[in-house]
C-alpha cells in the first residue's frame, strides 16, 4: 500500500475512534440531561436511576461499536500481522463481554432471550 493510502486509513481509523468517543460522551450527557429533566418535572420515580443507567449503557454500547469498527479497520487494512490480529481478537473478546454485560444490565435479560411483549406483537402481526 502506498504512503498516501496508509495515511488515509490512519486518518479514517482515528476519525471513527473519535466518533465512538463522542457517542459515549454524548450518551452520558444526554442521559444526565434526561435524568435531571425527570427530576425537575417531578416525574422522578423509583425507576429513574435505572432509566439513567440504561440510557448511559446504550450510549456506551453504541460507542463501543464504533471503537470495534476502528480496531478492525486498523488491524485488517493497516497492519495485518498475526500479533495485531491477536491483539484485535483480545479487544473484541473484552468489548463483546462488556456489550453483553451492558445489554443484560439495560434489559434485564440475555440478548438472545426475547421480550414477552415482542413475541406477542409478532403473533398479532401475523
Amino acid at each position: 500500500m502506498n504512503v498516501f493510502g496508509e495515511d488515509l486509513l490512519h486518518l479514517v481509523t482515528r476519525a471513527i475512534e473519535w466518533c465512538g468517543i463522542l457517542v459515549i460522551v454524548l450518551g452520558i450527557v444526554l442521559a444526565t440531561w434526561r435524568y435531571v429533566q425527570r427530576s425537575r418535572s417531578g416525574k422522578a420515580e423509583d425507576h429513574s436511576l435505572r432509566h439513567y443507567r440504561a440510557d448511559v449503557g446504550r450510549g456506551i454500547l453504541l460507542g463501543l461499536e464504533f471503537l470495534v469498527a476502528a480496531d478492525i479497520i486498523a488491524t485488517v487494512a493497516i497492519e495485518p500481522t498475526l500479533e495485531s490480529l491477536a491483539v484485535l481478537a483480545g479487544i473484541i473478546v473484552i468489548r463483546t463481554f462488556l456489550s453483553l454485560s451492558l445489554e443484560v444490565e439495560i434489559t434485564g435479560r440475555w440478548p438472545w432471550k426475547q421480550d414477552p411483549e415482542e413475541v406477542e406483537d409478532r403473533r398479532e402481526a401475523r
